[in-house]
C-alpha cells in the first residue's frame, strides 16, 4: 500500500468535528444531570424514575468519557503517523495508522451505543408521563 504524509492528515478534519459533537453532547448530559439534581433535591418522595434516570445518566457519561479518550487518542496517533512520515519512518507509520484508525473506530461504536442509550431515556421518561 503507498500511503504518505497526507493519508493521515485526511482525517484531521473528521477527528475535530467529532470531538465538537462528543464535547455538545457532554455539556448537554451536564446540563440534564445538573436540572435532575435539582429535581431529586425538591422530590419529597423516592421516584424510581428518578433514579432509573440517574443510571442512564451514568452510564452515558462513562460512554462520553472512552468516546472523547479513543477520539483524542486516535488524533493523537494520527499526529505521530504524520510525523513518522515526516522522518522517512513509513512502516511505523503505517501500523499507527492503523491503530489510529481502529481507536476512531471504538469511538464512533461507543457514539452509537451512547445514542441507544439516551434514547432509553427518553422512554423511561415518556413511560413516567403516561402512567
Amino acid at each position: 500500500m503507498d500511503m504518505s504524509i497526507n493519508t493521515p492528515a485526511i482525517l484531521f478534519p473528521a477527528i475535530s468535528l467529532m470531538m465538537l459533537a462528543y464535547t455538545n453532547r457532554f455539556l448537554a448530559l451536564a446540563t440534564l444531570i445538573r436540572k435532575l439534581y435539582a429535581t431529586y433535591q425538591e422530590s419529597e418522595k423516592d421516584r424510581p424514575v428518578l433514579r432509573e434516570q440517574i443510571r442512564n445518566l451514568r452510564q452515558r457519561l462513562n460512554l462520553i468519557r472512552h468516546m472523547q479518550a479513543s477520539g483524542v487518542l486516535s488524533f493523537f496517533l494520527c499526529v505521530v503517523c504524520m510525523l513518522l512520515f515526516y522522518m522517512e519512518l513509513s512502516g511505523w507509520a503505517v501500523s499507527l495508522f492503523a491503530l489510529s484508525l481502529l481507536c476512531l473506530l471504538y469511538s464512533l461504536a461507543l457514539s452509537l451505543r451512547e445514542i441507544f442509550i439516551s434514547t432509553r431515556a427518553l422512554e423511561i421518561a415518556l413511560r413516567d408521563m403516561e402512567e
